[in-house]
């Protein structure tokens, strides 16, 4: 798991614009997890998804653009900027057991909302 101290260095990278907000490290944490589980493409996906939007639904959290930015900057495989990643059309439903140990996760009720039909995938 991403220590606060690693996180703090991911955000010192980001080049930000003027909406940045970041309400706990934990949902860069939940971002990072969720793209973790991604499969990776050569180059920057050609169809637009919302990402926060999904993360944050599976996460059962609110998560901000800048969370999902700082987690994408942070992980080795993922290159491009939001929302344009190189992750697969075909994205993968990352396992529950990714949540575990993060306090922040399903405490805001996003998951009763969470369109399973979008992945393709659900990882083992």
């Amino acid at each position: 798991m991403l220590t606060d101290q690693e996180i703090e260095a991911g955000k010192a990278k980001l080049r930000y614009t003027s909406d940045v907000l970041h309400e706990h490290n934990d949902c860069i944490r939940l971002a990072y997890e969720w793209l973790d589980a991604q499969v990776t493409i050569k180059s920057g996906a050609k169809k637009f998804r919302p990402l926060k939007h999904i993360i944050e639904k599976w996460a059962g959290r609110y998560v901000s653009q800048s969370d999902v930015e700082v987690a994408a900057i942070m992980h080795p495989r993922i290159t491009g900027e939001y929302p344009n990643y190189n992750l697969s059309a075909k994205i993968v439903l990352p396992n529950d057991r990714r949540l575990q140990g993060i306090g922040e996760a399903l405490t805001q009720g996003q998951r009763d909302r969470m369109d399973r039909s979008i992945y393709s995938t659900v990882e083992a």
